[in-house]
């Protein structure tokens, strides 16, 4: 039985709860560690404190926007890489490096346990573990939520209050929320009936579209190889223009999803995510493909997209298979260099004007007037070409019928012939 557990701690509930359930059912010391990947200081403040008041020996934050942002978001970004057609995957691409930097405080200080706060319900815990088994098989994992008697909020917050531990957490507390640089989740409450229109109440980082600014808003954004670098010509890292972003496109109503999903493990679950950054930087990238990418490499990308979607949101990002596809996206971002310019309006984001210096686009090949480089009577033999398997198709289906035919008329001729007298 582990001995020195490292938790991922958030400050919520679950994990409040977590350190002293281990401290009794293990006699561990407990060890905590915060991620932040863009949660926001409301999130992170005094979350040492408050885990040291739950009982652990220790808690650090570590600060990971910059590694999320470039070594997770952006790879995921080139991809174009979309859950189920909607879900731009902000949960899913922020465990494995939360559960990363876990696991590299645990080997500092030499811990021999792992301890998450995932429910037995969720995908979560399925990212966390894959994690663990890659980069930390010889620890112990612990999941509380899939061992002890406690059933849900009421019994967490009756545990603390027994054992005199502050949280600031309530039986009021409406959704279920995570938060980063890339987006926000909600989840819970009349969320849970697919028939209620999303309350306005749910949203956080985006104005509601009919109450967005009445003209629309242009914002350019520079790429090389397939990261964004600039917004408006100002250059910048890419965490803080994400964060610079999200406040832009917000304001317009853009990046509000609503689906229902299927999780890894089984079951439906209604999500409302809000990704405004996220959303402008897809459609840019997209647009910017348009320009640079050939038929062949861009419907490539688009099958690899769907691929890398389900690894990120499956959790198995520390997988040879994630490092092969990644191989490939990061070639395909080679040429991915230019300047987009995208419009806002009421809850859209439209690809406008292009521009890039590996542009595969023409005007002296695409145009309709007389050019040099293309002689049109060189499509009817392309066409001939591109075409023959239908057309061999077509005329043996033809000389069968043919064929069909002609011994039909045999067959009659034999029958109307009259038959010789003896």
């Amino acid at each position: 039985m582990a001995k020195k557990v490292v938790v991922a701690y958030s400050g919520g509930l679950d994990t409040s709860a977590v350190i002293p359930w281990l401290k009794e059912n293990y006699n561990c010391e407990v060890y905590a560690v915060v991620g932040d990947v863009g949660q926001g200081a409301d999130e992170l403040k005094g979350v040492e404190k408050k885990a040291k008041n739950s009982g652990a020996e220790d808690c650090i934050v570590v600060d990971l926007r910059e590694e999320f942002v470039e070594e997770f978001c952006f790879p995921m970004l080139v991809a174009g890489s979309v859950y189920e057609g909607k879900y731009l995957l902000g949960t899913s691409i922020a465990r494995p490096i939360l559960a990363r930097a876990q696991v590299d405080y645990a080997k500092a200080i030499k811990a021999d346990g792992l301890c998450h706060g995932c429910t037995g319900k969720g995908n979560d815990q399925v990212r966390f573990e894959s994690t663990y088994a890659a980069l930390a098989p010889e620890m112990e994992v612990i999941a509380p939520w899939r061992i002890w008697d406690l059933g849900g909020r009421e019994d967490l917050l009756n545990y603390l209050a027994e054992r005199n531990i502050p949280t600031t957490a309530s039986l009021t507390k409406i959704y279920s929320r995570d938060r980063n640089l890339w987006h926000i989740s909600h989840e819970g409450a009349a969320l849970e009936n697919p028939w209620n229109v999303p309350p306005d109440d749910i949203w956080m980082l985006t104005q509601d579209p009919r109450k967005a600014p009445a003209k629309h808003e242009d914002v350019s954004i520079t790429f090389v190889a397939g990261r964004p670098r600039a917004l408006n010509g100002v250059p910048m890292a890419g965490h803080d223009l994400i964060i610079k972003l999200n406040k832009i496109a917000g304001k317009h109503g853009v990046g509000r999803v609503d689906i229902i999903e299927n999780r890894l493990v089984g079951m439906k679950s209604r999500g409302c995510y809000e990704t405004p950054g996220g959303t402008v930087l897809y459609e840019a990238l997209r647009g910017l493909e348009q320009l640079v990418l050939d038929r062949e490499t861009l419907h490539y990308r688009e099958k690899l997209a769907l691929d890398f979607a389900d690894l990120i949101y499956n959790g198995q990002w520390y997988t040879g298979k994630r490092e092969i596809m990644q191989a490939s996206i990061e070639k395909i971002a080679e040429v991915m260099n230019g300047e987009i310019v995208v419009r806002l309006y009421k809850g859209t984001a439209t690809t406008v004007r292009r521009a890039s210096p590996d542009s595969l686009f023409s005007e002296a090949f695409a145009t309709f007037s007389k050019d040099a480089v293309y002689n049109q009577k060189d499509a009817g033999g392309f066409i001939r070409l591109y075409s023959l398997p239908a057309r061999i198709k077509a005329l043996k289906e033809a000389a069968g019928a043919k064929a069909a035919k002609a011994q039909a008329r045999a067959a009659g001729k034999a029958k109307r012939k009259p038959a010789k007298r003896k």
